[in-house]
Order: structure tokens, then sequence, then C-alpha cells
């Protein structure tokens, strides 16, 4: 049990000066951090000493070449380790964002960012994280009330957005302009406070 102790994160990034770069970043805000080039060093470690009871979590890219990072979140829950997991990627789409979310993703996070936006994320998710450790009961998931802010044809085109449509495809699905898409598209947005695609996903799923 790591009780009140900072965070400590596992850091997974194939990619080794940002890898560095953002163990240092970490460090110097107080959170312990193991990093490993692959998922599979990632697991053979846990496979050795096993993973703290609470305030751990781990930050992982989600493009790598030996093991992706839905993979690795995909068997981190299959040997039971049930810690959060904050992706991050240089070449993020809203259908990986959805995936990632839907499979259990606390945070997906696009290159480049601001050093506090991880920071703040991993302390997110390691508080979150404990507080499932006290209270053990089936979360009620209830719809995100900031979307009955938005029009019938504003939540249709969400729907196709965060479903990976472009503005073309979602404009001949519905049967108006692409210049009016993108008016619903930035309307809706602004409603919603988000200003990214990923935030957007994360609104739709009740994640934010």
């Amino acid at each position: 049990m790591r009780g009140d102790a900072s965070p400590m994160v596992y850091l997974v990034d194939d990619n080794q000066p940002f890898r560095r770069s953002t163990a240092l970043l970490l460090e110097t805000s107080g959170i312990e951090v193991l990093d490993f080039e692959a998922g599979s060093a990632l697991l053979a470690q846990l496979e050795k000493t096993g993973a703290p009871t609470e305030g751990v979590c781990a930050v992982s890219d989600v493009r790598m070449p030996e093991m992706s990072g839905l993979e690795l979140l995909e068997e981190l829950r299959r040997r039971g380790h049930e810690f959060p997991v904050i992706f991050i990627t240089a070449h993020a789409d809203v259908p990986l964002a959805v995936e990632a979310m839907r499979r259990g993703a606390v945070n997906f996070i696009e290159k480049p960012f601001a050093g506090e936006v991880l920071v703040q994320a991993i302390r997110i998710a390691a508080a979150e994280e404990r507080i499932s450790q006290v209270n053990t009961a089936t979360p009620v998931v209830r719809p995100n009330p900031r979307l009955a802010a938005l029009t019938r044809r504003e939540r249709q085109v969400l729907e196709l957005v965060v479903a990976g449509k472009f503005n073309k495809t979602i404009a001949d699905v519905l049967g108006i302009s692409t210049k009016t898409v993108e008016l619903h598209r930035s309307s809706l947005m602004a409603k919603l406070g988000v200003r990214t695609l990923p935030d957007l996903v994360k609104v739709f799923l009740g994640y934010l």
C-alpha cells in the first residue's frame, strides 16, 4: 500500500528522447517513474515484482512497433492489473480515441502537450484509483448533462464525428452542406466547452 505517497508511473514509449525528457518532467514534479521502451518490458517487470495496490498508473504511447498501447492495456487487464492507463500519442484520431476510452483508458493526450497537463492527469488518475480501492461498488454511468444543450442536428453531427466520419461524409449522410456541418461542429464544441477531438470524445463517453 502506497497510502498518501506521491503517484508512481510506469512510462512506456519507444521514443527514447521523449521517454527520458518525460521521466525527468515527472520526477521533478515529485512523481516516481519507472520507464520502459516497450510494453513487453513493463509486463516482464510486473511478472517479477507485481504492482503496488494503489497510487500507481501507466502512461503509454499508443502506436509502438512491438506492442501497441491498446494491446498492452488488454494484456494488463488479462493479467489482472487494474491500475489506470493514460494514453499519449502524436497521431491522434477520433476512432483511436474512442477505442482507447472504451477499452478502459482513463485519459487520452495528444503530443505535444504542456507538462502540467500530463502531471495533472496522473494525479487525478491516481486519486480516483485510490477512491476506487475504498468504494468497490459498481459505478452508475449517467449521461453527460452537457449533451442536453445540443440541438437534434448537433447531436447527429456529434455521433457521426465520434464514429470517425469526415465532414463531407457527414454532409452526405445528413443531406446538408459541408459548410453547415462545419458550423454545427463549431457550435457543439463551444456548447460542450471543448477545443480538441479527444476532449470531445471524452465528453461524449462521459469522461469529462
